[in-house]
Order: structure tokens, then sequence, then C-alpha cells
């Protein structure tokens, strides 16, 4: 690429972004300063939706390394309003494709010979183009080891200076993140610098195509018992850092219904084999296949007469994966006892351990929040808990929307990248089959937890569940009463903005009793449940779900 063109593409990110910082504080810092404070606030959506489009757009025309980072926006609702990752969620990895004459130079310039050399056939026409790279069918050649066992295969190949354009684009993003970090309540809220770390390791890896390999082999031997898995093999004589050739394994997209059912095959249970194969990556192996869309996944059927099974289910694509290392579920595990346990402290511990609290950032006042929740443990009896109205779940769904936002919390992006892909695979799941029962098949993975946990026994943590429950619900009515009675009688905080600074905690309370209950009413369903409590657990286990897709759908509601 042309030295004027990499200038002028990190200019123009630079020019972006310095008109939204600009447009910002003058709505912001100066209009909301000098007398348009409402008129501010209630044009805030607005505002955000427009700023982000304006990015799409920018992405949809610059294409490589800002389609990813509109795609890694979407997923950081910890740090961004609802406006702009809804506005972004659908932003599409789809460019048009480089030429053939280009692409070809770069692989025969890895392979140090001509494509005639090293394949049989090779398309000229892509079978697929990305942002990064692009796909392209072929055939081995004879004298290819691999050709014993398979002959077709994809040749996934990295588009011309996209190494180049990496580098300028994080290069200009590091400033910019520069900018941000100068004004307090982003730097109190989110660790921009972090972040960005986090998104270029996670694209360093996608453009290497050896470490693509090695996930792939991975996630092979992971499943190498397993006769229902499919996973393409590496040619690895034809593969290098930019340059990676695999078994082609086209076959059913999981989401093309018609054929699945033309084919034989139960969705039902292909339905339950995926969400099963998840929960072994997540719990087991605490590595998974982190881009779970629809051409990512297939429903290979045996050749008639095969001893195989009669079908497979078939993984492609692993520049995306995501670890859970025995650290961050140790993290969670904790997170969970000192839930138990009633232990503000410990939960701030869990927090940190997690990652979920900027280095620095003050917890006392998150930590009085925790102290709050468990104060009013004891409430509303478990019939009063199933009295629930829908109402108050609408109005809890409202306060837990934007609990990471107000508080300074940062999810790490293996976690994210896991709720990422447990959402999608809940809408694969559902849309295969429509009584697909999630809770069925969580149960035993739960139970294993609480095994691992020293064999802690059944009834304890039921009971310490139930007490949890009992009270929690209560707990947003009894915070806004402590802090008007705060606010009447005085109580002496740090924040100089006592009446700002008490109605952001009062939020806060309420929201992370919200999450606090959502988990409670998970778990505690989820092991009655297996208990064989099944109304109890069905009735725990509904209002979790309608607390989640509360937390995950619903509007974010403006103070």
């Amino acid at each position: 690429m042309k030295s004027a063109q990499i200038r002028a593409r990190f200019w123009g990110i630079l020019w972006f972004f310095g008109g939204v910082i600009t447009r910002v504080i003058w709505m912001e810092l100066i209009l909301a300063q000098i007398g348009f404070r409402a008129a501010v606030r209630r044009s805030r959506p607005v505002r955000f939706r427009r700023e982000a489009e304006r990015f799409r757009a920018l992405a949809i025309h610059m294409g490589g390394v800002m389609i990813k980072v509109g795609q890694f926006l979407s997923s950081r609702l910890d740090v961004l309003p609802p406006e702009v990752t809804e506005t972004l969620a659908d932003l599409q990895d789809e460019v048009p494709p480089e030429t053939y004459a280009s692409v070809r130079a770069l692989a025969e310039h890895e392979f140090s010979a001509s494509l005639a050399e090293k394949f049989a056939w090779f398309d000229e026409q892509p079978l697929a183009a990305a942002s990064l790279g692009q796909v392209h069918r072929a055939r081995l050649s004879g004298e290819t080891p691999e050709a014993e066992h398979f002959q077709a295969v994809v040749v996934k190949i990295l588009r011309p200076n996209i190494e180049q354009i990496v580098e300028v684009d994080l290069s200009a993003l590091r400033i910019v993140g520069g900018w941000l970090m100068r004004y307090r309540p982003i730097r109190e809220h989110a660790d921009v610098p972090a972040l960005l770390e986090e998104f270029s390791a996670s694209l360093h890896e996608e453009i290497d195509y050896e470490l693509e390999a090695r996930h792939a082999e991975i996630f092979a031997e992971n499943f190498s018992t397993d006769l229902l898995v499919h996973v393409p093999r590496v040619v690895r004589s034809r593969s290098t850092r930019r340059v990676l050739t695999l078994e082609d394994v086209s076959a059913i997209k999981i989401t093309d219904y018609d054929a699945i059912t033309a084919a034989g095959i139960n969705r039902a249970e292909v339905a339950r084999r995926l969400l099963d194969t998840y929960l072994k990556q997540i719990f087991d192996d605490g590595f998974f296949h982190a881009d779970p869309h629809p051409g990512n996944l297939f429903v290979t059927p045996s050749p008639a007469g095969s001893a195989a099974p009669a079908w497979q289910l078939t993984f492609v694509d692993f520049g995306m994966v995501g670890r859970l290392p025995e650290n961050l579920r140790a993290g969670l595990r904790e997170t969970v006892i000192a839930v138990g346990t009633k232990d503000p402290a410990r939960l701030i511990k869990s927090y940190r351990s997690l990652g979920f609290l900027l280095p620095g950032a003050d917890s006392s006042e998150i930590e009085k929040a925790s102290a709050m929740v468990f104060d009013r443990f004891w409430g509303l009896s478990m019939s009063e808990l199933r009295s629930i109205s829908l109402d108050e779940v609408h109005d809890m769904g409202h306060r837990i929307r934007d609990v990471m936002v107000v508080m300074p919390f940062q999810v790490p992006n293996n976690l994210l990248m896991l709720v990422r892909t447990v959402a999608i695979l809940s809408g694969m799941c559902t849309g295969l089959d429509p009584h697909f029962n999630l809770w069925n098949q969580l149960a035993p993975y739960a139970k294993k937890l609480v095994a691992e946990e020293g064999g802690t026994a059944l009834d304890t943590i039921l009971q310490t569940l139930e007490e949890l429950a009992k009270t929690l619900v209560a707990l947003p009515s009894q915070a806004s009463r402590v802090l008007t009675q705060a606010e009447r009688e005085g109580l002496l905080i740090r924040a100089p903005q006592v009446s700002r600074e008490l109605r952001s905690l009062s939020r806060s309370v309420d929201r992370l009793s919200g999450s606090v209950l959502f988990a409670a009413l998970l778990l505690g369903g989820i092991w009655l449940y297996e208990a064989g409590q099944l109304l109890p657990g069905q009735a725990l286990l509904g209002f979790a779900g309608l607390i989640l897709v509360w937390m995950l759908f619903a509007p974010r509601r403006r103070g």
C-alpha cells in the first residue's frame, strides 16, 4: 500500500474520532454547564445512535480493522451505552474481495512456488471474503502427503498489506485512547488502553494463520474421542503464517432447517448435541470456539453404509477462540461463595480477581452497596418470590441493563466472548428446536461444579440460596428508603456533589441487586430442578430467564 494511502487512513481515523470527541465536549461539557442540562440529557440516546451510525458508515467504507473495531465495540455492553452497541451489533465482516492476481502473488510469495506447483486445481473465484482475508477452494496435488486421505481443501489467504493496515489503524486508535483518558468520567469507568490492548491481541491472533492452525488442532485433540464432532484437518505442507490450507468440510449449514430435515436428521437432537458440545468446551476444556455463526457450523450426514454415526457436527474457522483459565473459573466460583455467605469484602475481592474492577478503583461505595444487599437478606418467602409481578421484573430489567456502565466495572474480553457465544447458541438451538430446554442440559454441569467445590452438601447450598432469594427482591425499595433518609438527615461521604452521588449510588444498588438476584435464581433453580423439586425449580428458572431477557434486550432508561 502506498505511503500516501497509509497517511490518509491514519489521519482519517483521527479526524473521525476527533469530531466525535468535539461534539461530545460541546454537548456534555459546555451546553450542559450553561443551562441546557435537561436538553442534553434528553437528546443523549439520539446523539449516541447517530455517532454509532457514522462509525458504521466509516467502517464499511474503510473495511479492514475498522469493521473489527465495530464488532468489538458492539460487545462492550460494560462500557458503552446500548444505543451504540445495538447499532453496531449486525455489522457484517463482509467486504469486496481482493483481485485474484493480488492474492495469488501473496500465496506464491509465501510458498516460494506457483500455485500450479502446489495445487492440482485452484478456484480463482473466492468462496468468501472478509475484512482480514478471503477463502478459495482448491484440490491437493497427488504428491501432497494429506492427499491420501482427502483432496478437496479450502485455502485462506490474508489480504495483501493487511498487517500494515492493522498497525496503522492501531496506532491511530491508541492516540484516540490517550485523548479519551484525559476525560475524568471515562478514566474512572473504563481503562481504554487496556481495552485497546485486548483488541490488539485478539486482532493479531486473527491474522496469524499458524496460530489458527494450532487452535484447530487443539480443538480436534479435545474431541478426538468424540465421533459425533468433526474438525477440518490442517494441511501443514500448504500452510504458512499468511496462508492456511484446511480440509474442505462444507456440508449443511446449521441454520438450513429444511435441508437438515430432508436428510432425515432430527433437529432437536442437533440442538442438544450443539449445546452439549459447547458445555464441554466451556466447563471441561476451558477453550471454546468463539465465532459460532451459521457459516462456521455444519451438519454433515455420513455416507450410506458407513460405520460412522449417522451425522456429525462440524466446526470450521478457529481464528476467534475463547479461553477460560482455571484462575478465571476460580474467580467466578469465589463470587458465588461470597454471595452465598453474605460477605461484601469477599465479593469485592472476587471482582478484583476476575478483573472486573479497574486498577486503583475506589471500591468503598461498591462494598457499601453490597453490604446493603446483604443486610436485607430476610424478607420475602419463596411463595412471595414466585408472585413477583411482571411489571416489577420489567422495572428490574431496565435497571440491570446499564449497571456496569454506572459503576467502575470492566469485564474481561474472554467473558464477553463467552456471553456473546452463549447468546448466539441460544438463538441457534431455539431455531433448531422451538421446545429446546436449556436447563435439562445445564443441570449435570452445575452439579459437577458443586462437586468440585469440595463436596458441599446440596441441602446446604439450597438453604443458602433460598435465604438469598428470600430478601433480594425487597432490596430496591429498602435501598431507596435508606438513601432518602441519608439525604434528609445527612450522610458523610467523600464525593463533593452529594445529591448526584446519592442518586447514582441508589441506581447502582438497584442494579447490583438485580444482577445478584439473577445469579441466585439461576443457580437455585438449576439445583432445585436437579434435586427433583420440579415446581420450585421451574419457577426460579422462569424468573431468571425473564430477568436475563430484559438484561440483554431492554432499552436503557435514562434518568
